[in-house]
């Protein structure tokens, strides 16, 4: 029996703003457990929430970002639920009322283009944090995260493999970044991302009986988690056995998931209209105000890419994933290097030597890389001596003419000096010489080669080649 898969995600995204959603805390990360609290935040009686202005824009940026609809009227819910981390007995969320209703984005998985639809994006607090005790049975309390804004982004149950449910999250981590409403950093819980999975005999309308993966916090645990999900619902059908409803944690160490609990619906949370909170009216002039403040988005950026810069899909689909990534770009072509030189090297020995870091921890500046790239289109240097160059810049973060001139590394373009090098090698290989002579035009790797190891990578390759053509041809 083959089945289909049906994939689902709830995307909880950290919005940056300087406080929380309904006082004025912090939202500083890394701050002293319990240290950025108030009444307001722990929930205290007699206390009144007052709603940030920014929180509101931010869920209309994202709405407008996802061509989804902005409702006007939006009211907060309580949402009841009973957890250490959460000191009110509820979370102050939306439910029936959200503020951006139906959208969509697109995504590409193996050349084929997908829309994906979004059911709802709503503002909510965030809860607590349990820390628990590596020595004792006990787990301590951090209040800190209650209260920091939240967008949730529900989706449509649109994705069909692991692969498409991967794509949209990266799509919508690029949006918030884009828009610069989240820092997108998943380690510490900024961007997290809730999967509901299930699997139905292939041609049946009706879903299946889902799971739900709890907080997940990146790509690959999303990849492998949702993996692994599969293949296990598979195998129960397959065995005639009953998929039960409930969540799941994704254990990365063990490389499976394990159950939580009980998966509720909206029913068990008892949701009614918070009664400490009017609900939130939006004019139409503060949606177009919004709209004219968005910047270029990705789907934007990649088009202008292929456009402006004459670059191929696929560079400008990797340079527009991450903004900091396609602003480092266009700061290294505007300094003059060929748009698709610098493409070449960014998406090579760049992205190689961070190995997963963010570009903004690169020692190298656009313009260090610029000046090397530079360095390499006026002969300075070789391309070869430019990669070793490189690779101790990134180490020292020093600039590409101090590293040439400490190293003695400056590209050898003297045609006398070089000929006098092809002569003797010439001379001291004349089977080969005679080779090349009757046709074996590939012996001309081995001659350059040899004149590279003598000048230690020094020589103009080019100018080597031509020397190399002219001598063995008299």
């Amino acid at each position: 029996m083959e089945f289909e898969t049906v994939i689902g995600l709830e995307i909880h995204a950290q919005l940056n703003t300087k406080t929380k959603i309904f006082c004025g805390c912090s939202t500083t990360f890394g701050a002293p457990p319990n240290s950025h609290t108030c009444p307001i935040c722990l929930g205290m009686p007699g206390v009144l929430p007052v709603l940030n202005k920014a929180v509101v824009e931010s869920a209309i940026k994202l709405g407008l970002a996802t061509h989804s609809v902005i409702n006007r009227f939006n009211q907060f819910a309580r949402k009841n639920y009973f957890y250490p981390d959460l000191p009110k007995g509820y979370q102050t969320s939306q439910f029936d009322l959200p503020i951006v209703g139906r959208g969509e984005i697109e995504i590409e998985v193996d050349g084929v283009k997908k829309t994906i639809g979004i059911t709802r994006i709503h503002m909510e607090e965030d809860a607590g944090k349990l820390i628990h005790d590596e020595v004792e049975p006990v787990s301590h309390v951090d209040l800190n995260r209650t209260g920091t804004p939240l967008l949730e982004i529900v989706s449509e149950p649109d994705m069909r493999s692991p692969e498409e449910a991967v794509a949209y999250l990266k799509k919508l981590h690029a949006i918030v970044r884009y828009l610069g409403i989240c820092d997108g950093n998943m380690q510490e819980g900024s961007f997290r991302c809730d999967a509901n999975i299930s699997l139905r005999p292939v041609g049946q309308k009706e879903f299946g009986t889902r799971t739900e993966l709890k907080n997940m916090n990146s790509f690959r645990h999303v990849q492998h988690a949702l993996e692994y999900e599969v293949r296990r619902q598979r195998d129960m059908l397959l065995d005639g056995e009953t998929i039960v409803q409930e969540t799941l944690l994704w254990n990365p160490d063990k490389n499976c998931s394990e159950s939580m609990r009980g998966k509720e619906d909206a029913h068990d949370y008892r949701y009614f209209p918070c009664p400490d909170l009017v609900p939130v009216e939006i004019s139409d002039e503060w949606i177009e105000q919004v709209r004219k403040s968005l910047p270029e988005l990705p789907d934007e950026k990649k088009s202008r890419f292929e456009s402006e810069y004459g670059l191929p899909e696929y560079d400008a689909v990797l340079l527009t994933s991450d903004k900091e990534l396609a602003d480092y770009f266009e700061q290294v072509v505007a300094a003059g290097v060929q748009a698709k030189k610098a493409s070449n090297w960014m998406m090579t020995e760049l992205l190689r030597e961070l190995k997963g870091e963010e570009i903004s921890d690169c020692k190298v500046t656009p313009a260090q890389l610029s000046s090397l790239l530079l360095m390499v289109e006026k002969n300075t240097i070789s391309g070869k001596i430019a990669k070793t160059v490189f690779l101790d810049m990134m180490e020292s973060g020093k600039d590409p003419e101090t590293i040439v001139e400490e190293k003695n590394l400056i590209q050898v373009s003297d045609e006398s000096e070089l000929m006098a090098i092809v002569a003797e090698i010439i001379a001291a290989n004349p089977t080969q010489a005679e080779d090349f002579r009757n046709g074996k035009s590939k012996i001309m790797g081995f001659f350059v080669g040899q004149l590279m190891q003598k000048t230690k990578g020094k020589a103009n390759p080019k100018m080597a080649n031509d020397l190399f053509v002219k001598a063995l041809s008299e």
